[in-house]
């Protein structure tokens, strides 16, 4: 779990990514609507966006129909995100005739992507602006108030918001996001985020610490470090990473990679749990691994896209690295933390793909047992090495076909992996209530797997220890036997 946590996570129709922040300022007099899509990167920005207008005079609302600035943060990795995103701009259009002074906005990837074509395709929009240019939305507010459309869409080689505290949008009061890095260097010829996101820069480490630090003193009780690729995170004093051999001794000296990042956060919180998202396998390093082994607090879970088992397809894609070096980092997390859990991206139908490619996906699936993961047929996106090098040739029946059997098999070992719990006591961070049932508290253990039991007297934020007593391939069900020592 950006999970990837879902890089492709659309929101319910009525949870629509809408959001309410915890505190208003009353001084404030306009109303926010924000709607978010696509990875956890995208949901955490929102809530940058969500600061940056509290002090231009925004208050966030669940009610689109008050709303005086509607803002849709959009994903492209997909094109059935950038559908949806569509769709909800002509609800958005609907509202807007009963409503003729609201103004709405186009923030993201998408935004980036298509830039001020957007507002020639989408009539209603009166607002683009790409993920780099989110200070900048006062002045871009102001255009519009004055009757102009206004956009901003470019890429930055510093900005990292480091310096915005962010206001916690629909926050449970358990668990945060906090970004380390923004963009990417890893050209994969599938993805747009290097063109929508820009080069890899990170977050100086003191601020990611204060940012923690505080989140503790709130209450919160779990973060997830974010990244397009965390185990890149490099910080020598700022600046792209690709410059770094350009810095000085002293600057390399005294450098923190991802590993050392997570070593200051794990001792500066020690009961504060830890996830991190999203690893890439050719930059997730030995010492990473043993961080996590070392620290309790830094869960034991590791979501590690790989996108095909097929060496061949690997490097089509330009993923750097091989099926057996793939097999060798999969080899070293189980030696060094065996109950560790592990979660996949994979695309099906990429370009040039047989079936001898696909049953490679399908046997390294076999390997590896993957507790859970992310599947898709691939989709060609515009502007991408695949799309302009790579005649999408797999038919959509073949696609789906393969696609289904990906699926199938990780069903298979998803019930496999939650089976492995059953009998044992594993302490869980409760979030909230069951979707399924108000009798029964909802929450995570250490594995990211969801575990459901009877509230009885526990509350929201508790670390509980819960025997297993059944499952799912998606679920673990248990009962409380008492409190954790981590509380």
């Amino acid at each position: 779990m950006i999970r990837n946590e879902e890089i492709e996570k659309i929101i319910d129709e009525d949870q629509q990514g809408s959001a309410l922040a915890l505190e208003k300022n009353d001084s404030n007099s306009r109303k926010l609507y924000i709607e978010s899509y696509g990875c956890q990167m995208n949901f955490s920005d929102s809530e940058i966006v969500a600061s940056i207008l509290a002090k231009e005079g925004f208050n966030t609302t669940q009610d689109l129909a008050e709303a005086d600035l509607v803002l849709v943060n959009t994903c492209s990795i997909r094109e059935k995100a950038e559908q949806t995103v569509r769709k909800r701009l002509e609800k958005f259009n609907a509202v807007k005739r009963t409503n003729p002074g609201m103004k709405v906005g186009v923030l993201g990837c998408m935004a980036e992507r298509l830039k001020s074509k957007f507002l020639e395709e989408e009539k209603i929009v009166d607002m683009v602006v790409g993920p780099d240019a989110y200070k900048d939305l006062p002045n871009l507010i102001q255009e519009i108030d004055e009757g102009r459309n206004a956009v901003n869409v470019i890429l930055s080689k510093d900005e990292t918001y480091g310096d915005v505290a962010p206001v916690r949008l629909n926050s449970n009061g358990v668990t945060a996001f906090v970004s380390i890095t923004r963009g990417c260097d890893n050209m994969c010829t599938f993805c747009v985020v290097p063109f929508t996101r820009g080069r890899e820069r990170s977050r100086d480490p003191q601020s990611i610490l204060e940012e923690v630090n505080d989140l503790w003193e709130r209450g919160f009780k779990e973060i997830t470090l974010l990244g397009q690729n965390v185990d890149s995170y490099l910080w020598y004093g700022g600046g792209l990473k690709k410059d770094y051999e350009k810095a000085s001794e002293m600057q390399k000296a005294t450098s923190v990679n991802f590993a050392k990042l997570l070593e200051m956060v794990a001792l500066a919180q020690p009961k504060l749990r830890i996830r991190f998202s999203t690893s890439n396998p050719q930059d997730m390093t030995l010492d990473v691994i043993e961080a996590m082994a070392k620290y309790k607090n830094i869960c034991k879970y590791i979501h590690l896209p790989v996108q095909s088992g097929s060496d061949r397809v690997l490097k089509a894609m330009n993923r750097l690295h091989t099926r057996a070096e793939y097999f060798e980092l999969i080899d070293n997390i189980k030696g060094i933390i065996p109950d560790c859990a592990i979660s996949q991206d994979m695309i099906a139908g990429f370009p040039t793909e047989t079936e001898e490619d696909h049953q490679d996906t399908l046997s390294l699936m076999e390997y590896v047992k993957y507790d859970f993961g992310f599947m898709f047929a691939y989709s060609e996106r515009p502007g991408t090495l695949a799309a302009r090098k790579l005649e999408d040739d797999i038919p959509e029946a073949t696609k789906k076909r393969r696609l289904q059997e990906i699926i199938a098999i990780q069903q298979k070992h998803s019930l496999y992996r939650t089976e492995q719990h059953v009998g044992k006591v594993e302490e869980v961070l409760i979030e909230g209530a069951s979707k399924k049932s108000d009798a029964h508290w909802m929450g995570r253990n250490s594995q990211n797997t969801v575990v459901v039991f009877p509230k009885e007297n526990y509350k929201v934020g508790e670390f509980v220890n819960v025997k297993i007593n059944d499952c799912t391939s998606a679920t673990l069900l248990g009962e409380a036997v008492g409190m954790s020592e981590n509380n």
